[in-house]
Formats: C-alpha cells, structure tokens, sequence
C-alpha cells in the first residue's frame, strides 16, 4: 500500500512536491487556501471584463522570469505535457533578448546578450560588457576594475568564506558602494541587483547577491546563453493548467479553497492537520503518513504551536526571517507599446518599478480576439517593490496610498522614465483599464494590507533558514524559506526546496526511488585551485582572501603572476565548467 503524504500549499514548492512524489508511488493529496493553484505565479482573470466570447483580460501577482541559470524548474518543466511540445510546458519558454534601463531626465540604456567564445573568456566577457555599459552610464574606468574585483573575490574564495564571512556582509557594504561615486550605487551596486527578484542591495547578503549576479551575467555573456526568458503565454495557460491537469491524470487529490486552519501535534509527530472549508462549516480533520509544509513563512509562523517551536528549535528562527511588499499592476492599452524586447528597469524610480510588455511574447496569441472587450492590443505588466517611500506625485508611500493613487503614481513614474524624447513613449489616452494586485487589500481609504508578501534575503539570515528535514519525523518545509542553493525567494529557490523535501521523505521512508537531482549553482572550473588555496588561507589564519587574477585596461581578466598563471592553466586543461 502506497504511503500518504499532505502537501500544505499548493504554490509552486507545493505542486513540485507533490509532482515528485507523485512519480515515485506515492498517494499525494495537495490542499491549497486559494480557488486556483500555483501561489505567486499564477495568472487570473480580471473579473468581468470579457465579452463576444472571449476569456476575461489576463492579470497576475506579478511578472514571471526565468533566468537561464534556473535548472531544478525548467527540469521539472519539461516534465509536464503539452500539445505539440517535445519539452512539455519548457518549449512555452522564450528569450527576452534586451533589458532596458531607463532613466528619469536621462539617458535609457538597452543592454543586449553578447556572446563569448571560451573558458577564461567567460569572465573576460563579463568585465568587458560592464565595462562597456560602465562607461556609457558615467561609471569611471577604475571603479569598474573595483566592481569586477570584488566579484573575483567571491569567485575564488572558498564556501566557508562565503558563508562565515560574506554571508554576514551586505551586498552593499561588500562592494564598497559608500564610497564610490553616485553613478557606482546607482547603476552597478544597486541597478544590477534590480535584476534579481526579492533582492535589494543594502540588504541581501555579498554572498548571495554576489554569486546569483554572477550567474545572471555569465548568462547574459555565455555563447547561447539565455539570461532571461518569459512564457509565450498567461502563466495559467503556459503552465499552470496542464501542470494541474497533468498531476491530476496522476492521481494527486488537489483541493483547492482548502486553507490549513491547524497542525495537530503529540509532542512526537504530527498527528493531523484541520483543513477549512468555508464559512459555517466544521473544519475537516486530514491525516497522512507524512507531511510537507509548503505554505509560505509568514502563514507557517501563524500555525506553529510553541510545542512545534521546541520540538523543532529551526521553526523558531522562522520569525526572524523578514518579508517586503512586491506586487503588481497591470495596465491594458489600445495600442501595444513593446519599449524593450525584454524587461525594463526604472532606475530613479520612488517605488522600484520594473515592467514587461507582455504582448510581443505571446506569439500565438492575438489580444483583442482573445480576451476582454476586443479593444486591447497591449498589456504592461509593473511589479512595484518598493512600497515604504514616499512617491513624487501623492507623497505617500505606497502602502498608504488608495489603488486609484496607486495606479496615477506608478503611471506618473514610468512616464517620468521613457516621456522624456522628442515623441512620448507612453500617452494616458491610451490606458483602457488597469488592474492591482487583489493581494493588496484596503480594509478603508488610505491604508492596505498584503496578503502575498515576499520572502526577502537579508545579510546572515542563511542561519535562520531551515532544512527540509525536520526533527519532526513525518513533518518536512518546502518552501522558498529552507536553505537552497539558490538562497532567493524564486520559483527556482521553492522548486529546489521541495526536492529536498521529497528526498528527507525518500529517505525517513527507506524507499529505493531515485532521489530528485539538486543542481549547485555554476562556477568556473578554473577557479577550483584558487578556492583549494582559499580554503587553507581562511581555516588556519583567516586571512584577507587574495583574488589569482586583475582587470586589465581593455576590461579583460588576467592572472596576477606566474602561480596565478599557473593555476588557470592547470584548471583549464581540466574542464571548462564545474556542476
């Protein structure tokens, strides 16, 4: 007889747990508190706005990216079927091949995909493009050699320097952002790390800002390389819904408008859970032989008993784990407007926008046949991050502000950034409708909650983070929260942790299943040497780490002498990259 297992949440850790166990033999039940599956990534309907037979005008929490370093997401991807695709739902992906940073009263960059052509090359390539775009932007030529040195650093030192060390460093403390010129902070210390989602520079660690930096832009550099790619569709039609459809044929029990109202617990292991379902009616008792915590932290916190805490010590720290507002609004235009074939970062901007064009990636789709009221042929999709500071406009935070202020500001931002040529990039006239985020709740005119608030990596928070395995023995966390390679509240970093959580179950068990594959992020063979040396360096004198190689003028990368040069042979003979 099959084991029975509970996932808690049906978000993206939630479904990649149960897709895993659900492959393994295992009898799978996913209880979700929402009406449709998929948590943050899910895609939805704007309500009433259809007409003529088409779907309702398609809305989100906010925009998707796939960075090309993902692999545990698009492995599991490629597992889900889809009509015409080879590569199940992965074939939906495709290559934003631009990232424009726009200004406000200033200059927009475009940043293209370059291609390098070898294996030292690789972080060759890097300098070189930062310092190209460096120099556009007002950058100085030295700091740029500061910049990359302070990614050498990470590169070539070793993983406990990183973690006892750099993981207790901000990332802006760590590139020395104080006290360099404004342009430095601006563009290379912060616009870069806009890039990453949950992440801001005076508060991610040098750790992991730094090497989840480093893996976007060996990605932007890397012949073939795909640094950032989008659904061709609404994540429910490109994803989601075949995924569901797909465990379903599986025989997982998905049960959605079930949220987890409490975790029984004896003192050993959990015994039950109670599981809501509506208003008025009796909460219904689940028990299973094993149970996966996939539920994000700050609705975990709520269910955890002090038994919990003191039985598993790692439940605890979760309350110090922090959380931000990151949600998004859409805007519908009678025109398409595509401003970049990629993503758009809004560098001045109060709130820290970023934006997507949707239309231009939605090859099969035409908009005003497809959905709404026929009219629309754009659709802009914003994700606001920053919701504390005042904006130019209100002067209010936006979580202070109504959704009608909401709406006039974040518009009035992005004007400030692209209106700013001879011919305005965008015009009101042109906005139909606009939709925020229902996550963000307004209980009366001038104040709101989130519902969804994001999971964000602060410096030293990696010893507040638990493992999948519990002390609990039929209790796991899988959930963008648990200690991940990726170390970023991502699709990537949920999906990651739930095969963790599948392979504690795999083991708590005895079963001979294979175990999920977790993947470590990329790095340079050819730095495996420096981080040996490294190593020896920080156990026996903790000395100041020593980088083997220095920018050259031209923006390249050399060693810094004959050792150096020596080790970089040896490691390039070796192989070209390390998994």
């Amino acid at each position: 007889m099959a084991r029975t297992v509970a996932v808690l949440g049906g978000g993206v850790a939630g479904l990649s747990a149960a897709h895993e166990l659900a492959e393994r033999g295992f009898d799978v039940s996913v209880y979700e508190s929402r009406d449709l599956f998929g948590g943050k990534a899910r895609s939805f309907g704007v309500p009433g706005s259809a007409s003529g037979g088409r779907a309702d005008l398609p809305a989100e929490h906010g925009f998707r990216f796939f960075p090309g370093f993902y692999r545990h997401l698009p492995d599991t991807m490629r597992r889900i079927p889809y009509p015409g695709r080879a590569d199940g739902v992965a074939g939906n992906l495709v290559t934003a091949t631009r990232a424009l940073l726009a200004q406000a009263g200033g200059r927009n960059e475009v940043l293209g995909v370059t291609h390098a052509k070898g294996s030292l090359d690789d972080l060759s390539a890097v300098s070189r493009f930062l310092l190209g775009w460096a120099t556009q932007v007002g950058v100085p030529a030295h700091e740029h050699a500061l910049f990359v040195e302070r990614l050498l650093t990470l590169l070539t030192s070793c993983d406990e320097r990183r973690l006892e060390q750099f993981e207790h460093q901000s990332w802006w403390e760590y590139s020395g952002a104080e006290r360099r010129s404004q342009a430095y902070g601006k563009f290379l210390a912060d616009g870069l790390t806009r890039t990453l989602v949950a992440a801001r520079a005076r508060e991610m660690s040098a750790r992991t800002g730094g090497m989840i930096l480093l893996q976007l832009l060996f990605d932007l550099t890397r012949v073939g390389g795909r640094a950032d790619r989008v659904l061709d569709a609404p994540t429910q039609e490109a994803w989601l819904t075949p995924w569901v459809e797909h465990l379903t044929a599986r025989g997982v029990g998905l049960h959605a408008g079930a949220p987890v109202a409490g975790i029984e617990f004896d003192g050993r292991r959990i015994t039950g859970v109670r599981v809501s379902r509506g208003p008025g009616t009796p909460a219904e008792r689940i028990t299973a032989d094993h149970y996966v915590a996939a539920l994000p932290v700050e609705q975990l916190r709520l269910l955890l008993t002090p038994e919990l805490r003191r039985a598993e010590p790692a439940l605890a720290r979760l309350d110090r784990l922090v959380t931000r507002w990151m949600n998004g609004i859409m805007f519908y235009l009678d025109r398409d407007v595509p401003l970049v074939h990629g993503h758009a970062i809004y560098i001045d901007s109060a709130w820290s926008l970023t934006s997507i064009s949707q239309a231009q990636f939605w090859g099969g789709r035409k908009l005003a046949e497809d959905y709404g009221d026929g009219r629309v042929e754009g659709i802009l999709s914003v994700d606001v991050s920053e919701w504390e500071r005042p904006g130019p406009r209100t002067g209010k935070a936006a979580a202070k502000c109504t959704p009608e202020e909401i709406r006039a500001e974040v518009w009035g931002q992005l004007a400030d950034h692209l209106n700013d040529g001879a011919k305005p990039v965008l015009d009101e006239a042109n906005v139909l409708a606009w939709f925020l985020d229902p996550a963000i709740e307004f209980p009366n005119p001038t104040e709101a909650t989130n519902l969804e608030p994001l999971l964000i990596n602060t410096a030293g928070s990696w010893a507040d983070r638990p493992e999948a395995a519990t002390a609990i023995p039929n209790l796991v966390l899988a959930s963008d929260f648990v200690r991940t390679h990726t170390d970023l509240a991502t699709m990537e970093g949920a999906n990651e942790a739930a095969r963790r959580a599948v392979n504690a179950i795999l083991e708590a068990t005895g079963s001979s299943a294979p175990r999920c594959r977790v993947w470590k992020l990329e790095e340079p063979a050819i730095f495996a040497p420096a981080r040996a040396l490294d190593r020896v360096r920080w156990k026996l004198f903790k000395r100041p780490p020593k980088p083997p190689l220095r920018v050259t003028a031209d923006g390249g990368v050399e060693p810094t002498g004959p050792l150096a040069s020596a080790m970089t042979s040896v490691a390039a003979r070796l192989g070209s990259r390390l998994r």
